[in-house]
C-alpha cells in the first residue's frame, strides 16, 4: 500500500505544486524518488513528529495541500495535541498518512504497533479517517485526498498486500463502502488490511453453504451508515474484523449504528482486546494469537453463528 501511494502521489505532485510530502527522517526506500523530482515540495523535518504537524498545518493555512508520513503510531500519538489544534481546529488541508497500522511492525513490540488509531483520529472534530483495503483502493483514496478536502488520517499497510480488484476503475467514493460480493446468510465488514483476509473468510463459509455478504468499509468517518443498515436488515448476523481494538474503531462504529435500530440482527466484532502486546513475533504470528487468522476468523464465525 505505502508504494501504492508514494507512486500516485508523486504522478499527482508534478501537476499540482500545491502538494506537500513531510517525512520524519524516514521512509527514504519509499520517497527518495519524490523527494529527488519535487525538491520544493518536499521537508525532511527530522525525528520531531510534533514540529512536523506544526509546519504542516502552517504550509496548509498558506494555501499547500499538505501529507505528513511516518510509521505506525508516530504521526499522530506523538503530535495529537497539535493535530487537533493546529489542523482539526483550522480545518487545515493536512493528511496524516500512518504506514504500518494495526500489527505490521510486529517484532518491534507495542510502541509500534497501531492498534488505538482508527477509534482516536475517528474522535477529532473535523477529521475523515481512511483505511484502505488493497493498492488499489489506497490510489483512489490518495486522489481523493490530494484535492484538498481539509484534516484527514489514511492508515496504510506495511507493503506486500495483495490487489484485490482485477482493474483501477473501481466505484471508490469517501463515505461509501465497496461491496465485493453479496451474500443472504450473514454480512462481513472489514476495513484495512484485513480486505484479503476477509475475502478469504467468505469463501470458506461458501463453500459450507453460508453466503457472505463482504463491504470494505474503507472510510471509517464519515462511516458508511446506509450499508450497514441494509445489511442488518438483509442478513442475519453483521459481523465486523479489523486489525484493531475493538473498542473504537470499525466494531465500535458499526455498534453505535447498530444500537439505534429495533431490527439489529447479532453483532460480532473481532479485532484485538484493548491490551498491550504479550507475545513477540512478526505480524502474521502475532494475527494467529489474537484470532485475525483466516482459519480462526472462520471457526469463531462459526461457533458465533451456530
Amino acid at each position: 500500500m505505502r508504494t501504492a501511494f508514494v507512486d500516485t502521489l508523486t504522478r499527482l505532485a508534478a501537476n499540482d505544486d500545491r502538494i506537500m510530502l513531510l517525512v520524519g527522517d524516514l521512509g527514504f526506500g519509499v520517497v527518495t524518488e519524490f523527494a529527488r523530482r519535487f525538491p520544493k515540495q518536499f521537508l525532511n523535518v527530522g525525528v520531531a513528529e510534533q514540529n512536523m504537524a506544526g509546519v504542516a498545518a502552517g504550509l496548509a493555512l498558506s494555501g499547500k495541500i499538505v501529507f505528513t508520513y511516518s510509521i505506525a503510531n508516530f504521526p499522530i500519538l506523538r503530535c495529537l495535541e497539535q493535530i487537533r489544534n493546529d489542523i482539526c481546529y483550522h480545518n487545515a488541508n493536512v493528511i496524516s498518512v500512518s504506514v504500518g497500522g494495526g500489527l505490521c511492525y510486529g517484532a518491534l513490540g507495542m510502541t509500534h504497533h497501531g492498534t488505538e488509531d482508527l477509534a482516536i483520529m475517528r474522535a477529532l472534530p473535523n477529521m475523515q479517517v481512511i483505511a484502505p483495503g488493497d493498492p488499489i483502493e489506497t490510489e483512489a483514496a490518495t486522489e481523493y485526498l490530494a484535492k484538498g478536502v481539509g484534516p484527514a488520517y489514511l492508515r496504510l499497510g506495511r507493503a506486500g498486500e495483495p490487489v484485490i480488484y482485477k482493474t483501477k476503475n473501481i466505484d471508490w467514493h469517501v463515505g461509501k463502502a465497496l461491496e465485493l460480493q453479496d451474500g443472504k446468510d450473514l454480512t462481513l465488514i472489514t476495513t484495512g488490511g484485513m480486505l484479503h483476509t476477509t475475502i478469504n473468510v467468505a469463501r470458506r463459509l461458501s463453500a459450507n453453504n453460508i453466503t457472505a455478504r463482504v463491504l470494505s468499509m474503507h472510510t471509517l468517518k464519515p462511516i458508511d451508515e446506509s450499508a450497514i443498515l441494509k445489511a442488518a436488515h438483509d442478513t442475519n448476523f453483521v459481523i465486523t474484523i479489523e486489525e484493531h481494538s475493538i473498542i473504537g474503531g470499525l466494531g465500535g462504529g458499526v455498534a453505535e449504528i447498530l444500537a439505534g435500530i429495533d431490527y439489529a440482527p447479532p453483532l460480532l466484532r473481532l479485532g484485538l482486546p484493548s491490551e498491550f502486546t504479550k507475545y513477540v513475533g512478526g505480524q502474521t504470528y502475532l494475527k494467529d494469537k489474537y484470532g485475525l487468522s483466516e482459519t480462526k476468523l472462520y471457526s469463531q464465525i462459526k461457533s458465533f453463528i451456530a
